[in-house]
C-alpha cells in the first residue's frame, strides 16, 4: 500500500489527510487558527500561526499512524487561493498578516482601475472581473501600505506569494518560491493564455516581477522538504488550488463535467477542457490544473458566504451550538415561512459582484421562528448556487446532467435536497468527501507514479448518495423569482 500526504490548508483550519492509493482516507489531523478582522469588511491571517498549524497536523497525523518520512511518496498541497501575503526572503519572516480572499480593503482601487477603463484588458488576459477577491490589488496594498516594503522588493529582499507558495517556501527551508498555473491564474497577473505573469499586467497594479514565484506545473516533484524537519524528505509533488484540487479529486476530467465545494463560501466549477470560455454572465474562466504540459481550464463562480452563514447562526446569534445542529433546526419547520436570506456579509459574488452589498434577511413576521432562519439559511446557500449554475449552462451552451457535490456542508441531506430541487437535476454526493484533499493527493501520486494515468484515479470514484428533485419545475422557477428580488434589496447597502 502506498501512502500520499494532503496538506488542506483552508480558511479557517489547517488539515493533514492520509490518503491510501485507493484513494481512501487512512487518518486526518485537523487544527482551527484565528481569523483577524481589524476593520469592517477587512479579514486577515497570521501567516506564521498557519506555518505552524499545518505543520503540527502533518506530523501529528504521521505519528497517530505510526509513520515515518520515507512512509510517505509525496505531499501534495491545497490551499485557500487569493490569500496573500509578503515575506522576507532571507528570514522567512512575514512583514504583515495574510489579506484573506474575503478582504475587502482593496474595493476602492479596484473602482479606480474599472474608471482608467482596464476592465476588459484584465479580464482577456486573465479570465477574472476587477474585484478585491483577487490576489492583484491585495499585494499593491500591502507594498504601498509597510513602510519601506516598496523599496526592499526592488532590491530583491521581498517575496510575495498565496498561501501555497509560503507552504512551499517553509517546508523547503527557503529553496522554494514556486506556485502552479491554478494558484496564479487567481491573481489577476497572470496571462491564462500564455501561462507566465503579464508584464501589462504588472505595471498596471504596480507589482514587480522579483517578488513573485515561479509558475510550475499543478503535478510535478518541485523538491523535497528541508532535512531538519519532522516531514524531511518527502517529495512535495504536487500543488493545486483548493476549487481546482476538489474537481480534480471529483474526477471531472471531461468538458461539461461541474462540481460545487460547500465550505466557508460555495465554489462551483465547469470543466471547459482545453478552451479558457469567455462568459458572458460574469463567472470566471480560470485554469483548471496544468499537468503534463497541458493547461485544462474551467468556468467558476464563486460564493462568498455559504457555510459561514451556518457559521454565524452559530457564533453571532447563538440559536445553534455547533454547525451540524442547523440540519435538525431547519428541519422543524415545512418551510422558510417566507423568509429569504442573502448572507453578503462581505459583498455578492458571481453573478452580481458587489462589494458594497450585505446581508439582509427579509419577510420576517410574527411567526418566524429560529427554524425558519435556518430554513432560509440553507435556501440561500442552494440558491446562490442556483445563480451560478443558470449562467455556466448560458456560457457553455450545454445542459448539466448532474451536480457533484462536496465539502463539509454537503454531508447535510436538507441541503443536497434542497439543492437538487432548486436545480432540477440530480446532486451525487461520493463516498469521499474531501475531495480537495484528494485531489492534491492524486497530482503527487501522478508525478510520482502511484497511478499511471487520469482512467486509474476515474475508476477509484464512488457514489455516497443521490438527490434527486421532488418539486415541480414551476416551483423551482418562483423560489428563485423570490430569492433574486431579495438580492436586488442587498445591494449597494455600504456604498462609501
Amino acid at each position: 500500500m502506498t501512502l500520499l500526504l494532503a496538506l488542506d490548508q483552508g480558511t479557517t483550519s489547517s488539515r493533514a489527510i492520509v490518503f491510501d492509493d485507493a484513494g481512501s482516507i487512512v487518518g486526518v489531523a485537523q487544527r482551527e487558527f484565528q481569523q483577524h478582522y481589524p476593520k469592517p469588511g477587512w479579514v486577515e491571517h497570521d501567516a506564521t500561526e498557519i506555518w505552524q498549524a499545518q505543520l503540527a497536523v502533518a506530523v501529528e497525523v504521521l505519528a497517530k499512524l505510526k509513520l515515518k518520512p520515507n512512509d510517505v511518496a509525496a505531499i501534495g498541497v491545497t490551499n485557500q487561493r487569493e490569500t496573500t501575503l509578503l515575506w522576507d526572503r532571507k528570514t522567512g519572516e512575514p512583514l504583515h498578516h495574510a489579506i484573506v480572499w474575503q478582504d475587502r480593503r482593496t474595493a476602492g482601487h479596484c473602482d479606480q482601475l474599472r474608471a482608467a477603463g482596464k476592465e476588459q484588458i484584465i479580464r482577456d488576459k486573465t479570465g477574472l472581473l476587477i474585484d478585491p477577491y483577487f490576489s492583484g490589488t491585495k499585494i499593491a496594498w500591502l507594498l504601498d501600505n509597510i513602510p519601506g516594503a516598496r523599496q526592499r522588493a526592488a532590491a530583491g529582499e521581498l517575496c510575495s506569494g498565496t498561501i501555497d507558495s509560503w507552504l512551499a517556501f517553509k517546508l523547503s527551508g527557503g529553496a522554494l518560491h514556486v506556485t502552479d498555473a491554478s494558484n496564479a491564474s487567481r491573481t489577476l497577473l497572470m496571462n491564462i493564455h500564455d501561462g507566465d505573469w503579464d508584464d501589462e499586467l504588472l505595471q498596471l497594479l504596480n507589482v514587480p516581477r522579483e517578488i513573485l514565484p515561479q509558475i510550475r506545473f499543478s503535478s510535478e516533484v518541485y523538491g523535497e522538504v528541508a532535512g531538519d524537519s519532522p516531514l524531511a524528505g518527502i517529495k512535495l509533488a504536487g500543488m493545486i488550488g483548493d476549487q481546482q484540487g476538489a474537481l480534480f479529486g471529483q474526477t471531472c476530467f471531461e468538458p461539461g463535467a461541474a462540481k460545487n465545494t460547500y465550505g466557508t463560501g460555495c465554489f462551483m466549477l465547469m470543466n471547459t477542457g482545453a478552451r479558457a470560455v469567455a462568459s458572458q454572465h460574469r463567472l470566471l474562466s480560470t485554469v483548471a490544473w496544468k499537468v503534463g504540459g497541458v493547461t485544462e481550464y474551467a468556468l467558476e463562480g464563486a460564493v462568498f458566504i455559504g457555510g459561514a452563514a451556518v457559521g454565524w447562526l452559530r457564533d453571532g446569534l447563538g440559536v445553534i451550538k455547533s454547525s451540524n445542529d442547523v440540519e435538525a433546526l431547519a428541519n422543524t419547520v415545512q418551510d422558510s415561512g417566507g423568509v429569504s436570506f442573502v448572507p453578503a456579509f462581505t459583498g455578492l459574488g458571481a453573478p452580481d459582484w458587489d462589494p458594497y452589498a450585505r446581508g439582509a434577511i427579509i419577510g420576517i413576521t410574527r411567526g418566524t421562528t429560529t427554524g425558519h432562519l435556518a430554513r432560509a439559511a440553507l435556501d440561500g446557500i442552494a440558491l446562490q448556487v442556483a445563480d451560478l449554475l443558470e449562467g455556466m449552462h448560458h456560457d457553455l451552451g450545454q445542459s448539466l446532467s448532474e451536480l457533484r457535490v462536496d465539502g463539509g456542508a454537503s454531508v447535510n441531506n436538507t441541503l443536497m435536497q434542497i439543492q437538487a430541487d432548486v436545480l432540477q437535476i440530480p446532486v451525487v454526493r461520493p463516498k469521499v468527501t474531501e475531495t480537495t484533499a484528494l485531489g492534491a493527493a492524486y497530482l503527487a501520486g501522478l508525478a510520482t507514479g502511484v497511478w499511471p494515468n487520469r482512467d486509474a484515479i476515474r475508476r477509484q470514484w464512488q457514489v455516497d448518495q443521490r438527490f434527486e428533485p421532488r418539486i415541480s419545475a414551476d416551483e423551482a422557477a418562483s423560489r428563485r423569482a423570490t430569492w433574486r428580488r431579495a438580492v436586488e434589496r442587498s445591494k449597494g447597502w455600504a456604498q462609501e
